[in-house]
């Protein structure tokens, strides 16, 4: 009948449609869209481990488990300074090793570690580190992570390195859900070229740490919103967004002590404040 109400308990609103679920070709283009987009907004990209040699690399990210690259670029250059080759490091006194990495947390089962990876670096690979995975991951303390920085970064070999920042953001963009990253490593690998993936890495991580943080996403200040599925999950007021940006996108030193010269922020302060010697 014309103007009778609807009945008790029934609801008169048709419902929203969900939304269609986003196919597997969708995903692969929008994230590779991403990729791109992240390569114009950091064209720098770079890793945030300060190091001249193979060497210094693998120590450098060694330390660098649970804690920051700012900690670790604070504390090795006088850990090179002592100990410049695995043949002298192999040599070093525990105690004196576990004081000078100190800085860096968990010192003794990283001394332990560096300890290990130096001995067999001199008595297995002739002092020289290898530039194979499968070599790699034979040492004390290196994983498949620190193992893809190495090979990425010292000798070429393009690879996903798979660190928090990495992982947080590839299931925030929705390109996997796993949570092994040696999993998220696999479908992330499928997605991309193999020529992108160690460049893949720096961008992502350097994204992470300066607008998508874990915490307090800047929603407002990111470039790539509108290809984020998880936008409005932070701060989305563009002023207030802007104030949660760090290192250099927030006006802040960075994470090296040595950046590379297209690098467009300030470097970090040693231990203690006082510039770096340029």
């Amino acid at each position: 009948m014309e103007g009778a109400a609807a009945p008790q308990g029934k609801v008169s609103a048709k419902k929203p449609k969900a939304a269609k679920p986003e196919s597997r070709l969708a995903m692969v283009r929008r994230a590779r869209r991403i990729n791109r987009e992240l390569a114009e907004i950091y064209p720098y990209a770079h890793p945030e481990l300060d190091f001249r040699n193979p060497f210094e690399l693998l120590v450098a990210t060694v330390l660098s488990a649970q804690t920051t690259d700012l900690r670790v670029n604070q504390t090795t250059p006088a850990l090179f300074a002592a100990y410049p080759t695995p043949e002298d490091m192999a040599a070093a006194a525990p105690e004196h090793l576990e004081e000078l990495i100190r800085p860096t947390g968990f010192f003794r089962m990283k001394a332990k570690s560096l300890l290990g990876l130096s001995q067999a670096l001199r008595d297995n690979f002739g002092g020289e580190v290898p530039g194979r995975l499968e070599d790699l991951v034979t040492l004390p303390g290196v994983g498949r992570k620190t193992a893809n920085v190495v090979l990425g970064n010292a000798f070429g070999v393009p690879g996903i390195t798979v660190d928090t920042h990495f992982g947080r953001l590839v299931r925030r963009w929705k390109w996997t859900e796993q949570q092994d990253p040696e999993k998220v490593e696999a479908e992330i690998c499928a997605i991309f070229p193999k020529s992108e993936w160690t460049m893949l890495s720096h961008r992502v991580v350097f994204h992470g740490r300066r607008i998508c943080h874990s915490q307090r996403p800047a929603c407002g200040a990111c470039p790539i919103a509108p290809l984020c599925p998880a936008y409005g999950e932070g701060e989305t007021d563009p002023e207030k967004a802007r104030k949660l940006l760090k290192y250099e996108k927030g006006g802040q030193p960075g994470q090296r002590l040595t950046p590379p010269p297209d690098y467009p922020g300030l470097p970090a302060l040693p231990l203690g404040g006082a510039p770096a010697p340029s």
